[in-house]
């Protein structure tokens, strides 16, 4: 079977692309490498069945031709990371736009399956925590964090016209913050930063009072998560709407100041220097998912504990230096 993956060289992609393979598929990677690093694919570039593209979504996909039959398109190509959409807000919001329907364009030409990765971003600051797929989030257009947030949207909308119109077999997954080996470590995602605060010694940067909340699933059980959404069968989704759309995260909620400690006990044995900094704009109070949808449909969960996922991590992170 033949898997298209964008965003391919990114944290996830590259994981989902080595899953891929061990499974048996064919697999073919496209990244602009604006984010995504060759670094992390460079082992499997001599992998047979592994092919990487250097280029956009939207300018390859158009063109690309497949010997075979494609049975998966993975959609992950996005600018993730606040640092980058901070720096490229334009370049967040339309090329994730432009990427989003090359991406259905390219499957529907093909009956391919297609995984739309979208973000638990879309659930903006919630009323209800955890929160349920059917909670209709309030992503205000003219914040800093919109450039992301109203491109992920977007795409939903996209794949629900597909589905309804060109009848496009599409799952979609809200993905809640994923870590773990591999992560960019310089693109302002906390984990990394924190424990690369703590592998250095230095003060713990926490924006704000530290009380607001996030939930944190290992990458391996992220990974697991979106195999099994993307494997199990059309009609065991329908439960879930068309398309459907499920949730995959840890419904564990820590705190900032919490997550921070965690991060520095992983490494170190004494008190951790805390560095108080104002509050990131437009920063949600709370942040954690319902997973019924999964645990019921999927029959998936989250395995792997905070505590272990960080400890992994940060040895992860000690061999990079």
């Amino acid at each position: 079977m033949i898997s298209v993956v964008s965003g391919g060289a990114g944290f996830l992609g590259s994981t989902l692309c080595r899953a891929l393979l061990d499974k048996g598929h064919e697999v073919i990677c496209v990244d602009s490498l604006v984010t995504g690093g060759i670094d992390r694919i460079e082992d499997l570039l001599p992998h047979p069945h592994f092919k990487f593209i250097r280029g956009d979504a939207a300018g390859v996909l158009p063109k690309l031709q497949v010997n075979g039959r494609v049975y998966g398109v993975w959609a992950l190509a996005a600018l993730a990371s606040p640092v980058h959409y901070f720096k490229r807000p334009l370049e967040a919001a339309w090329a994730g736009a432009d990427a989003h329907k090359a991406t259905l364009d390219f499957a529907a030409d093909r009956a391919a399956r297609v995984f739309y990765s979208s973000t638990s971003e879309l659930y903006s600051n919630p009323d209800v925590v955890p929160t349920p797929e059917t909670y209709i989030g309030r992503i205000n257009p003219m914040s800093l964090r919109a450039p992301y947030d109203v491109s992920k949207a977007y795409g939903e909308t996209l794949c629900a016209i597909y589905a309804r119109t060109a009848g496009l077999d599409i799952r979609i997954a809200r993905l809640f913050n994923a870590y773990g080996p591999s992560m960019p470590r310089s693109d302002g995602r906390v984990v990394c930063a924190y424990l690369g605060a703590a592998l250095k010694g230095e003060s713990l940067p926490i924006h704000g009072d530290g009380q607001q909340t996030r939930s944190f699933c290992y990458v391996s059980d992220t990974i697991l998560g979106m195999l099994a959404f993307m494997d199990a069968p059309r009609e065991v989704l329908l439960p879930a709407g068309v398309p459907p759309i499920i949730n995959i995260g840890n419904p564990g909620e820590v705190t900032m100041e919490d997550l921070a400690r965690m991060c520095w006990r992983s490494v170190r044995k004494a008190e951790p220097q805390i560095a108080r900094r104002p509050e990131n704009p437009d920063d949600p109070r709370r942040r954690c998912p319902d997973v019924t949808r999964a645990r019921e449909i999927l029959r998936w969960s989250p395995k792997v504990s905070l505590e272990d996922g960080l400890r992994q991590t940060a040895d992860w992170l000690r061999r990079q230096h």
